[in-house]
């Protein structure tokens, strides 16, 4: 299958490839290596995974607040443009020889369905593992086959010390709840222990305390713009520019 456009199909780029909706995914991949490939786009070609991060990051985020805001439409553009982040890392990695830790974007999808068949043996029958009839019964499995995984065990396997610091706090609460771990707590008046304390107790009862802080952080942001424009807002942002103008 060749993308009209890509390079040996003698077209120009931009007609769709013929066949059903599924050889979109499979068009998506192509624009992806024509783009990042000579004669390609010169900024895609220079970026690496660092340089990538922030975008993976701000892709995420857009589509939670489009998920939050309930706009399918707004979901459907966001989803691709974390599709675009997923191809884009796959299509960099791909550049480096698989005996140096290179893989593609098939090593990825390959991956991700084999570790989602061992995860559900009560579904594809790989095993004759534990009847699973409620949501507890599954996250007890995956926790036990996640330990078998890569000898992976202990409250902070699996735990992303990169993620925002009230999600994990939140996650570090969990996990000392899951293990049954009582370790004290950071002390201190300072905001930050405050905080840390608040987001530990959530997340060791269950509680999601990043969603929640979202919500109403999103609530009161909508109260300041409504605020703003019922209260003559436009004056005092003229105010303001022109006071920082004068600085």
């Amino acid at each position: 299958m060749t993308l009209d456009g890509a390079p040996g199909s003698g077209a120009p780029l931009g007609a769709a490839l013929p066949g059903p909706p599924a050889d979109r995914l499979a068009e998506a991949v192509t624009v992806m290596d024509r783009l990042r490939s000579p004669g390609g786009c010169v900024w895609d070609a220079e970026q690496t995974h660092a340089s990538l991060g922030r975008y993976l990051v701000e892709e995420c985020y857009e589509l939670l607040e489009a998920i939050e805001d309930g706009d399918s439409r707004a979901v459907r553009e966001e989803l691709g443009d974390v599709l675009l982040q997923v191809l884009f890392h796959a299509r960099i990695a791909a550049e480096t020889p698989r005996d140096e830790g290179g893989f593609d974007i098939q090593d990825v999808a390959g991956a991700l369905v084999d570790k989602l068949i061992s995860r559900h043996p009560h579904v594809f029958g790989t095993d004759g593992g534990p009847v699973v009839t409620s949501a507890g019964d599954q996250q007890r499995q995956w926790d036990e086959l996640k330990r078998s995984e890569r000898g992976r065990s202990g409250p902070l396997a699996g735990v992303a010390t990169g993620q925002p610091a009230l999600a994990l706090a939140g996650k570090l609460g969990a996990r000392a709840a899951r293990f049954g771990l009582d370790v004290p707590l950071p002390d201190g008046d300072g905001v930050a222990e405050q905080i840390f304390r608040l987001a530990y107790a959530a997340g060791a009862a269950g509680e999601d305390p990043e969603t929640a802080l979202r919500a109403v952080a999103r609530g009161h942001a909508a109260a300041l713009a409504a605020a703003h424009r019922d209260g003559g807002g436009g004056e005092d942002e003229a105010r303001e520019q022109g006071r920082s103008g004068e600085d």
